[in-house]
C-alpha cells in the first residue's frame, strides 16, 4: 500500500470467495465510515456488472471485460475523492492489479474461509443480484453437465481463486462473527487510513 494522503485516491478491495463473507463485511465497513462522516462510496461488482452488461453471458471474456470496467470506475471515484470500498471477488491477481496501479492508495483485505465453509454460506442465501445456490448448480454441472442458464463459471468450483499473497490484510473469517470481521478490517483502515 502506498502512503495515506490527504486527497483522492483511496480505496479498499475487499475480495474472497462467494459466500467468504465480503459482502456483509464490506458493507458495514462502508456504513460505520459513512456514520463517522466519510465521504465514502460502495461499488459492488454483482451491481455494476448489470449495468456493464445489461444481458450478461458470464463467459470468461466477459469477465475480464467487467473487472477492468470495475477497476477503472474505483479509480474514477477515487480520484473524485471519495473513499471507495470495492466489493469484488476478482479471481485473478491481475484483475486486482488493475486497480492497485490505478489508485493511489489501494489496499486489498481478503476475507479467507474454506470452501466447504463458503459453499454452506452461499447455499444458505437467498436469491439476490446472484443466482442462489451456485455452488451447487455448478457442482451438478460439473459431475452430471446439466446445464443451469445464466450460471457462468462459478469461482472455487470452475474458475481458481488467486491469492495475492501480499494483501495487505488477510481475515480468517472461519470463525469469526460479523461484528468482530467488521472490526478487524476498520482497525485497519483506520491505522493505515489515517487522513481519510
Amino acid at each position: 500500500m502506498k502512503n495515506s494522503s490527504k486527497g483522492p485516491g483511496r480505496a479498499v478491495w475487499f475480495t474472497g470467495l462467494p459466500g467468504s463473507g465480503k459482502s456483509s463485511i464490506s458493507r458495514k465497513v462502508f456504513q460505520r465510515l459513512k456514520d463517522q462522516g466519510v465521504d465514502a462510496v460502495y461499488l459492488q461488482m454483482d451491481q455494476r456488472r448489470k449495468v456493464y452488461f445489461p444481458n450478461p453471458s458470464y463467459s470468461a471474456e466477459e469477465r475480464s471485460e467487467a473487472y477492468r470496467k470495475f477497476a477503472l470506475e474505483g479509480a474514477s471515484l477515487a480520484d473524485k475523492g471519495y473513499f471507495v470500498i470495492m466489493d469484488a471477488t476478482a479471481p485473478e491477481k491481475s484483475m486486482r492489479d488493475m486497480a492497485r496501479r490505478l489508485i493511489t492508495d489501494f489496499a486489498e483485505i481478503h476475507i479467507h474461509c474454506s470452501l466447504e465453509t463458503a459453499m454452506q454460506r452461499e447455499g444458505q442465501r437467498p436469491q439476490g443480484l446472484v443466482m442462489a445456490d451456485l455452488y451447487a448448480r455448478a457442482l451438478e454441472r460439473k459431475k452430471t453437465g446439466k446445464d443451469f442458464p445464466g450460471l457462468g463459471q462459478v469461482i472455487g468450483v470452475d474458475v481458481d481463486f488467486e491469492r495475492d499473497p501480499n494483501a495487505e490484510l488477510t481475515i480468517d473469517n472461519e470463525d469469526l462473527s460479523l461484528d468482530e470481521a467488521v472490526d478487524q478490517a476498520l482497525n485497519f483502515v483506520t491505522a493505515n487510513f489515517t487522513a481519510y
